[in-house]
């Protein structure tokens, strides 16, 4: 059920590790990639709750009531990667990472909902650390491509290396297919008699989603609130990540900028072999993190896994030898394995069964609103207090991660066992 994950994250791990470059390829200031990414986390701000709130009002015998929304999501996504390496201008990318952004947000939510509607509570843990594990098997792919395809495809069409059109184009054959094959083996569950009834007497219609939205923020527990404040910091600090991981690289091993062609596409792919490995950490742990979850609490395994990342990137900018980021991205996989399965196991005991589309939505919001944040804030910060300088910026994630671990500890649970 959860082999479409790794279309959807192969997709999600080029927008981490490959966008940015794009954008340093086709000229942009180091201030300016922040606002250029804010496409991405406005359309999961508008698009994953609207799409969530709808399937939950969804059912066809044949279709389902998830499937036609993330197969929509899917063929978006794969339409957008095939177009993105023709991108000419800064513009005509952002506009693209919106339009890859609904397909991957469209996807999104109705899937992790599917994957609700389908587990009972004994099996959900095991069911939320495999999404973990596809999401790292996906983007390990994405970037192991960055560093082996530039062997294969050399040169250059346009601006842009060739071997990122390879990465693209095989990005939106799997968005496709693995969402294809997950649809293919896993049936939806019908809804029962009862909740049929209830949507006969709600149906679907252009207002639903949007009062089913207003309705469950107001409604809202409390736990899902003291998730947030861990949101705020962590999601915040992943973006700082993202945009600035490669140039940080090239600054510290090679003493290089984007202007220095060569030498930055060296640190771009060093950068995928190094984010490849931290994803093999990732699916490596996911199923122990889920046993951990069990035994101890969601909670306590969350902070611990935050406190590794916040310290993998404090010491990633201090790193002149580029072997050494092998040992230190492993805490940012262990994070990154947390990250993508463990706060759904801090909340869902908390959140009604019928309602997990318009929850799984929020539970978005919470992810886009600090990405939202630092797309408008960080450019100015980075500039005036950071000097531009891609090391301080990954120092300053450092530090936001150690904080949103801190504000874990003070999540509590009313039905789940978190200690």
């Amino acid at each position: 059920m959860n082999v479409g994950f790794f279309g959807i994250q192969y997709s999600f791990g080029l927008q981490q590790s490959a966008v940015n470059p794009i954008y340093d390829f086709l000229g942009a200031n180091p201030d300016q990639i922040p606002i250029l990414n804010l496409a991405g986390p406005l359309t999961g701000l508008l698009i994953q709750p609207i799409i969530g709130a709808m399937s939950d009002k969804t059912w066809h015998p044949r279709w389902g009531r998830r499937k036609p929304y993330f197969f929509v999501g899917a063929m978006i996504c794969s339409v957008a990667l095939l177009l993105y390496p023709f991108s000419s201008s800064l513009w005509m990318a952002a506009g693209l990472l919106l339009l890859l952004d609904v397909g991957n947000n469209t996807a999104m939510e109705p899937y992790r909902a599917f994957v609700a509607d389908t587990l009972d509570e004994e099996q959900q843990p095991t069911g939320f650390q495999a999404q973990s594990f596809f999401t790292g098997f996906g983007q390990f792919l994405s970037y192991i491509s960055l560093f082996l395809f530039p062997i294969v495809f050399v040169g250059y069409t346009g601006a842009l290396p060739n071997w990122i059109y390879a990465s693209f184009f095989l990005g939106s054959v799997l968005s496709i297919t693995s969402i294809w094959w997950s649809m293919k083996k896993t049936p939806e569950i019908p809804p029962t008699a009862e909740e049929l009834v209830r949507l006969k007497a709600e149906p679907l219609n252009i207002f639903s989603p949007f009062i089913d939205i207003y309705k469950a923020v107001l409604e809202m527990p409390k736990v899902m609130w003291q998730l947030f404040l861990v949101y705020l910091f962590q999601w915040y600090a992943l973006m700082c990540y993202w945009q600035n991981n490669a140039k940080s690289i090239a600054l510290s091993v090679w003493d290089a900028t984007p202007k220095d062609k060569s030498l930055y596409e060296n640190a771009v792919e060093w950068n995928g072999l190094i984010g490849a490995f931290g994803f093999v950490i990732t699916f490596s742990v996911a199923f122990y993190l889920a046993k951990l979850a069990k035994k101890y609490s969601p909670k306590l395994v969350h902070f611990a896994c935050l406190i590794l990342a916040g310290a993998s990137f404090l010491i990633f900018p201090t790193i002149h030898n580029e072997y050494f980021f092998f040992a230190i991205i492993i805490g940012y996989g262990i994070g990154w394995a947390s990250m993508m399965g463990i706060p759904y196991l801090i909340i869902v005991n908390d959140i009604p069964k019928e309602r997990y589309g318009v929850y799984m939505g929020i539970i978005n919001m919470m992810i886009v609103i600090p990405m939202i944040f630092q797309n408008l804030t960080f450019g100015y910060i980075l500039k005036n207090f950071l000097n531009n300088d891609a090391r301080l910026a990954i120092s300053f994630a450092g530090v936001l991660l150690l904080i949103g671990a801190a504000c874990t500890l003070l999540i509590q649970s009313k039905k789940g066992t978190q200690k």
